[in-house]
């Protein structure tokens, strides 16, 4: 009891820690540096400011982040143990049924 305690404890302090770290990740993009390699490039203005704002809506809009895989563990984390609750709870109710059959059987016989 005390162990699975300390464990739920454990997990729970690393959760938080992850939580933590996630808002504190940010996905950064250099436009103004992009732009400027553009530029050298031999691209006109327009087309690198077109550019660097394309690729960063891109990179905002649907980039992963360490911090989304966390909270996305988080949840998975959460659902897995909700379903194993209910897995323990429907298994102990068809041991009981189980149990209450086999004694009934045994008081016809």
């Amino acid at each position: 009891m005390a162990n699975a305690f300390l464990t739920e404890a454990v997990k729970m302090a690393i959760s938080e820690y992850r939580q933590q770290e996630a808002i504190m990740t940010a996905t950064t993009f250099d436009t103004l540096g992009y732009f400027e390699k553009l530029k050298a490039a031999g691209f006109t203005e327009e087309q690198a400011k077109a550019q660097a704002s394309a690729l960063r809506e891109i990179i905002e809009e649907r980039l992963v982040t360490k911090g989304d895989l966390v909270q996305m563990e988080l949840r998975l984390t959460s659902e897995m143990q909700k379903l194993e609750l209910r897995m323990t709870l429907k298994l102990g109710a068809m041991l009981a049924a189980s149990i209450a059959i086999v004694a009934a059987l045994v008081k016809l016989l």
